[in-house]
């Protein structure tokens, strides 16, 4: 990024990451500051994710996001992320669904809940797949 001041280099672990930071900067409120906190924050997928189903409450756990900034992201990016930058965006069943933002409400990271979820069966039922999933992220 060139200003008039500086001249300010971002690097990306990846094209997905770099175009993701570009339509993040794009929205109005947001600078690089704050997209690399989201970028920081939640993995391209799972903002992809959040866009898709709606969710603010995923990007409120990013630390500096706002109720208000956090919907205007959802605004703005529905249907320009996913696609558009390469990440196929997975639309788990409703039981993972339901495990995942059960994990997610207490307080477990996006990450770390992803990360418990993927080493479930994927016909695990709601109750035992948080069950498991609990006992997992305790180790």
């Amino acid at each position: 990024m060139v200003r008039e001041d500086a001249q300010i280099l971002y690097g990306f672990g990846s094209a997905s990451e770099r175009a993701a930071f570009r339509q993040l900067i794009k929205i109005s409120g947001v600078g690089p500051r704050t997209a690399l906190s989201v970028l920081s924050g939640m993995s391209v997928q799972d903002l992809a994710q959040a866009v898709t189903q709606q969710e603010a409450g995923r990007i409120i756990k990013v630390p500096g996001i706002g109720k208000k900034t956090a919907e205007r992201l959802l605004l703005e990016l529905k249907g320009k992320l996913g696609a558009d930058i390469g990440v196929p965006v997975s639309v788990a069943n409703d039981a993972q669904s339901d495990i995942l933002q059960a994990l997610v409400a207490l307080g477990y990271s996006d990450r770390d809940a992803a990360l418990a979820l993927k080493a479930l069966p994927k016909d695990i039922g709601v109750s035992d797949g948080i069950k498991l999933a609990l006992k997992a992220l305790a180790k």
